[in-house]
């Protein structure tokens, strides 16, 4: 049942239809006596046929995310990266499937050491072994098939081969492997490290969501409902109780009731839901004027995500710069920073712009130190939180950084590149004179990879921080769960559109039980 919201009451309400939400809708929707209702602020379609080309061809612009900041599909969130950049674009999907619907289809799993820091603050059904089912379980790969894999999930997968790749993404292999760095045919497996293929979920270049994935084949069950355009305000609580929630309609506010509310509107959505509804840092809730029902002082703390800068080339006047169908093929180089304990605590990635007819070297700190913070901007619900990620603000992730910018600069002046790159075009010499020097041109360039994650971060009831327990549930109010990557401890190494599936699918079973 699409763009509907009959009955007004519902076994559970999700909020989100995103990469996490949609999961969980189709995984309780499985179970014919549930009736779900699934609600989008962005459009909704129907099938692959209806999805406009920039989001059913997952590179049709040549880029990684549809960024344009007033699309209808994109959020267009703003944010402070570090003080030298203070308008940062942070994209985010308004549409059915979420950012999956958008993002750079890269399919990468957080490696076991994360799962073991989760476990580690108390979220012990969070090992790797208790997951790894449901990772296998949510995917269809074309290219392996063993106890780590599955084959016949509703999210597919799959890797370039070696006489796929254009030739920057060869000489960026040949390159690393020179430099000492080991090679992987695939880099979800938990013992990966190297360069190699990427696993991506673009099927034959379709940018496979889980609007594609998960509720193309929910979509006739009559026990789901989807209400696309629609824009939640505020979950509706009673007595500690979520009884529903309040969602803006065609400019008009209808109230809606359910068992259970499940918030999966994302690492920005969902905190500024709980703290519009009441439920956050009291200081900020009474500034903005909203009545406190539950003190959660970790709503919106915690922010983190991955920095990233570019080393930029110009291309060899000559060379024949591939173009947008091929599409920025993805092959990356995930090691471990010199002298670190953290396994696989930094990525490099080839890509180009043909338009500008430069190569970048994007060089990301996969496990960086600093945090952020979202606070609560008013009480209007349009009105976009203060995003603050703090980008850098940790001497070993600044460390860490420059060592990468050189080590780039190095690569790219391996052989493998003669014929491809012409000059080193930023940072320029003076940027690379000292630490210092170098320091100020990664504050005025890093920017996030788009993994804004962990802002009601779960834990135990000992953890004061925590915002909701290891089951998604929010601390101290009853039938209210927050399901996404908002609730990770940390940002796993590797990028998010997987871990939040993998939320959907753990925490749907959680209810199932």
């Amino acid at each position: 049942m699409a763009s509907a919201i009959r009955p007004n009451h519902f076994d559970v309400i999700v909020v989100g239809a995103g990469s996490a939400g949609a999961a969980l809708a189709a995984r309780l929707t499985e179970a014919p006596h549930r009736r779900v209702l699934l609600v989008e602020a962005g459009h909704d379609y129907a099938n692959i046929d209806e999805l406009p080309e920039e989001i059913r061809q997952g590179h049709a612009t040549g880029t990684d995310l549809v960024i344009d900041p007033d699309g209808v599909h994109n959020w267009g969130f703003t944010a402070r990266a570090t003080p030298l950049q203070p308008d940062m674009p942070v994209p985010r999907g308004k549409i059915t499937g979420g950012t999956s619907a958008i993002n750079g289809q890269v399919f990468l799993r957080p490696i076991p050491e994360d799962f073991d820091f989760w476990v580690s603050e108390g979220n012990d059904e969070w090992s790797y072994e208790k997951v790894l089912p449901f990772l296998s379980k949510l995917e269809n790969d074309l290219d392996f098939s063993d106890q780590y894999h599955g084959n016949d999930g509703p999210i597919v997968v799959r890797r370039y081969q070696p006489d796929e790749l254009v030739e920057d993404q060869a000489a960026f292999i040949e390159a690393v492997a020179a430099a000492g760095f080991s090679k992987t045919e695939d880099h979800n497996h938990p013992a990966s490290s190297g360069v190699g293929p990427l696993p991506l979920n673009n099927p034959d270049g379709i940018r496979w969501s889980t609007s594609l994935g998960y509720l193309a084949g929910a979509r006739d069950r009559p026990n789901l409902s989807i209400s696309a355009d629609a824009h939640v305000t505020r979950v509706l609580i009673v007595k500690n109780r979520a009884i529903g929630i309040q969602v803006e309609v065609n400019g008009g506010l209808v109230e809606v009731l359910g068992s259970e509310v499940v918030l999966c509107a994302g690492s920005i959505g969902s905190p500024h839901l709980l703290m519009l509804s009441g439920l956050g840092p009291r200081e900020q809730l009474e500034t903005a004027g909203i009545d406190v029902i539950a003190e959660l002082p970790g709503v919106g703390q915690n922010l983190r995500d991955h920095p990233s800068v570019h080393v930029r080339w110009r291309a060899e006047d000559q060379f024949p710069m591939p173009d947008i169908e091929t599409g920025p093929q993805k092959v990356a180089l995930r090691y471990t920073t010199r002298g670190s304990e953290l396994r696989n605590d930094m990525i490099a990635v080839m890509r180009w712009n043909s338009t500008n007819r430069e190569f970048l070297m994007s060089a990301g700190i996969y496990l960086a130190k600093a945090s952020g913070e979202l606070r609560l901007s008013s009480k209007d619900p349009f009105e976009q939180p203060e995003l603050d990620y703090h980008l850098l603000d940790h001497p070993y992730d600044l460390s860490r950084m420059r060592d990468a910018v050189r080590m780039h600069i190095e690569l790219g002046a391996h052989p493998a590149y003669k014929g491809i790159l012409k000059e080193l075009i930023d940072p320029l010499p003076a940027d690379l004179e000292t630490d210092g020097s170098l320091d100020d041109w990664l504050l005025r360039r890093v920017g996030t990879m788009h993994h804004i994650s962990c802002t009601a971060r779960m834990g135990p009831d000992s953890d004061p921080g925590a915002v909701v327990n290891q089951y998604g549930q929010v601390r101290g109010i009853n039938c209210l769960r927050v399901a996404d990557i908002s609730i990770m401890p940390d940002c796993p190494r590797a990028n998010t559109n997987l871990a939040a599936i993998l939320i959907g699918e753990r925490i749907a079973d959680f209810m199932r039980k």
